[in-house]
């Protein structure tokens, strides 16, 4: 039989064995906590990082083209605009058939001054900003309509409303880069655009009828890339699918926030 200080002996032993436990657990849950925290920490700094990187190179690029919209409408516009009125004079100077030639070439410089103009407001975000972004598209499809590149259609279903600055901004943006690859690369030559606004969201779905490609061929591409990053700035879904016999297809999921 064990005496009274044998026993007060394990027992000491035991509450000795039980804190030293305790400690161990309380010293591990504290060390996991804090790695998570750690972690968490590193990852929302890696995201802040890259949003960042990602807003500065659209600012850069935005700037880049506010200036090339200022630089077509402020000088090959003025110089446009001079050689129409030139014609103008022309025109009176001279008799037939002479004159007949002059007016082809005025339209053709009265033409060309459309377009640039038409094609300096879609590179300025302050005339996006301005505009907004149904009317910045209806541009945009109205100028390749004018210019026999494309057949288009915009559908609108839904009340529309006014979105923020910046996000019109990047969702026109992402639009353009869609244009751009129906045109340069699909030979696409019907193109259709089709917005539903609901309480929650803009849903924005743009097909064409080109040739398609393979989405696992274009991954690393700089134009998918672009639409990629602008669409996960504004918090986005962004999903692009395309075929070589169906055309290609862009869905655009834009929360709106009120």
């Amino acid at each position: 039989m064990l005496s009274n200080e044998e026993l007060l002996l394990i027992i000491y032993f035991i509450v000795v064995i039980l804190l030293l436990t305790a400690f161990v657990i309380v010293f591990f849950v504290v060390y996991q906590r804090r790695k998570n925290k750690m972690v968490q920490e590193q990852f929302e700094a890696e995201k802040r990082f890259e949003k960042e990187l990602t807003q500065s190179k659209l600012e850069i690029q935005e700037q880049t083209l506010k200036n090339v919209g200022w630089e077509l409408h402020d000088n090959i516009g003025q110089l446009l605009s001079v050689a129409n009125m030139q014609l103008n004079i022309l025109a009176g100077r001279i008799e037939e058939p002479e004159k007949s030639a002059v007016a082809e070439i005025k339209d053709v410089v009265a033409n060309s001054l459309q377009e640039v103009r038409s094609l300096s407001k879609s590179l300025n975000n302050e005339v996006i900003d301005y505009a907004g972004l149904e009317a910045s598209v209806k541009n945009e499809l109205s100028r390749f309509k004018r210019l026999n590149i494309l057949d288009t259609k915009f559908l609108i279903s839904g009340e529309s409303m006014e979105l923020p600055q910046k996000d019109a901004i990047i969702l026109f943006r992402i639009l353009q880069e869609f244009f751009s690859n129906a045109i340069k690369h699909s030979k696409a030559k019907k193109l259709e655009i089709t917005f539903c606004y609901t309480l929650s969201e803009l849903k924005i779905r743009a097909s064409d009828n080109g040739t398609g490609f393979k989405p696992e061929e274009v991954q690393k591409s700089s134009g998918l890339l672009n639409m990629k990053s602008r669409a996960k700035l504004i918090k986005t879904d962004f999903s692009l699918k395309s075929s070589k016999t169906m055309g290609t297809c862009l869905s655009l999921l834009y929360p709106i926030r009120k």
